[in-house]
């Protein structure tokens, strides 16, 4: 993929490859989820195990990897967790507020189609037990991994409530494909100032891909 600034940043990345196409489609993320319309949203069965067993400094993110056998289920539809990464500062925005750090939990159905569980990281005086485990493990150099001690379950890293937004929209990153859902938790987790800046500090830069149109897109809360 390309960086997130210079020449090769996030405003050019569909010049990069014929494969980045979509990075200037209809239906990109992130975005600022606002006007939302109410709906009748079916909560999501979440069904994680202990399956975290790497973490990976690819140089763009830091990543954990699951192995099979974590999964959730959207309107009796189920999809596979594969990884779990982060952004900082949060690649979308809730009613115009940024956080400090997001998290993206990507699952594939058995077709491929893709759902993405997002989590808000907020500022606070406590540390936070889940992004712990994985930054107790996180490589500095790119390119490293990093056996986590433990198997990890993701449930850890999810706040208590369970209440979402829900969108049609993209990778944020190269191809930039569409069709993705994204599952955006409403509740916030509170991590504290050092875990946040631990983060940046080794990646060395922001990787928030700035925000993208609505268009005509519905938001459902």
């Amino acid at each position: 993929m390309g960086a997130y600034s210079g020449q090769t940043g996030s405003e050019n990345w569909a010049t990069l490859s014929a494969d980045n196409f979509a990075c200037t489609g209809k239906n990109q993320s992130p975005i600022n989820l606002t006007g939302f319309i109410e709906a009748d949203l079916t909560p999501i069965k979440f069904d994680y195990q202990q399956g975290g067993h790497e973490v990976i400094n690819n140089g763009h993110t830091i990543q954990v990897n699951f192995n099979e056998g974590s999964s959730i289920e959207l309107d009796g539809h189920s999809f596979n967790l594969l990884q779990v990464h982060f952004h900082a500062p949060s690649e979308n925005h809730i009613n115009g507020k940024s956080y400090p750090l997001e998290a993206h939990l990507v699952h594939a159905d058995k077709d491929g189609n893709l759902a993405v569980v997002a989590v808000m990281y907020e500022q606070g005086s406590l540390a936070h037990d889940g992004i712990k485990a994985i930054w107790s493990s996180m490589p500095e150099k790119a390119g490293e991994t990093q056996k986590l001690p433990a198997m990890m379950n993701v449930s850890g890293i999810l706040p208590k409530s369970r209440e979402y937004y829900r969108f049609n929209g993209s990778l944020t990153t190269p191809p930039c494909s569409e069709g993705v859902q994204w599952l955006v938790m409403k509740d916030s987790v509170v991590v504290e100032k050092q875990q946040i800046d631990a983060f940046v500090n080794v990646l060395h830069e922001s990787n928030n891909r700035p925000i993208q149109a609505i268009n005509s897109r519905a938001i459902l809360k």
